[in-house]
């Protein structure tokens, strides 16, 4: 990050701020949900406040706070990128910089089911709420819903993830869902991305909440998909196979129920540390789905 601009956060944090609030009032909203393809491409930036800081075979890679807000001003600024998910540090940054105008704003809600820890199921609330995100003027809110069937924790993680999609559709704020079967392996949480598992878990997900009128899942690549809600594809860990999971998604594209994608490390911190390819690379895969 440019020494200026950094030097403008750290005086606006310790001096200003009242200057967080001030950039959200002043920030343009968008038109739509939807880019100039009718889709939603999104980059997604919530990991850190989950103790999640690798990327690739970099065990600390988002734990630069100055260059991951650099990858991330960088991703936004590229054609037919239009939204962005975090949490409140993250995405005020980005309000503070000026990268948000015009883009949908998507906080991240329960970020203490920390990774690696023995309550990680039990992920608490613990960043926005609804009527936080409505009064930042965002577009949405988005939770994890990891359904461990051992655990008894997963039902209070379940019973706050309804109360929060209840509470978003009252504002009329997108509720996006993210939804995985878990279990503990060897004592840590693995996610079980078989195709009956992820299709289990969006169903259930599917149908939390007092309406789903604002519900959004935000899923893996998975035989079957078209069968739930509209969705968007999430991107998971950086790989050294890049064109593979390119491929896959360019699959998933072309079914009707798959609105965009949402994809964090991948991008961010690809293979070859080329941001701006990645992302117009992923960009173009959505071109062609809306072919």
């Amino acid at each position: 990050m440019l020494d200026e601009r950094y030097r403008t956060l750290l005086e606006a944090r310790t001096q200003r701020p009242d200057a967080i609030a001030e950039a959200a009032a002043r920030r343009v909203r968008p038109a739509s949900l939807f880019n100039e393809h009718g889709r939603l491409m999104m980059i997604a930036a919530d990991h850190p406040a989950r103790g999640a800081l690798r990327a690739g075979e970099r065990a600390l890679a988002m734990a630069d706070r100055g260059e991951l807000l650099d990858r991330l001003c960088l991703a936004l600024s590229r054609p037919g990128v239009n939204g962005v998910l975090g949490t409140p540090d993250i995405l005020e940054d980005l309000l503070l910089l000026g990268a948000l105008d015009g883009k949908v704003v998507v906080g991240s809600m329960n970020r203490r089911g920390l990774a690696g820890t023995v309550f990680e199921i039990d992920d608490r609330f613990t960043a926005y709420d609804a009527a936080s995100l409505a009064t930042a003027g965002f577009e949405g809110g988005k939770m994890l819903l990891r359904i461990d069937p051992d655990d008894p924790a997963t039902v209070a993680t379940v019973e706050a993830c309804g109360r929060a999609v209840s509470q978003l559709a009252a504002r009329r704020l997108l509720a996006m869902i993210e939804p995985f079967i878990a279990h503990r392996v060897e004592g840590r949480v693995r996610i079980d991305l078989g195709v009956e598992a992820t299709i289990r878990a969006m169903t259930v997900a599917a149908g939390i909440g007092n309406t789903s009128a604002y519900t959004w899942l935000k899923v893996p690549v998975v035989e079957e998909m078209e069968r739930t809600l509209p969705a968007l594809l999430l991107g998971g860990e950086v790989s050294a196979a890049q064109d593979a999971a390119f491929e896959s998604w360019r699959k998933a594209l072309k079914l009707p129920t798959v609105q965009g994608m949402v994809i964090g490390r991948s991008l961010l911190y690809p293979p070859d540390d080329d941001v701006a390819a990645a992302v117009d690379t992923a960009v173009g895969l959505l071109q062609e789905g809306s072919r």
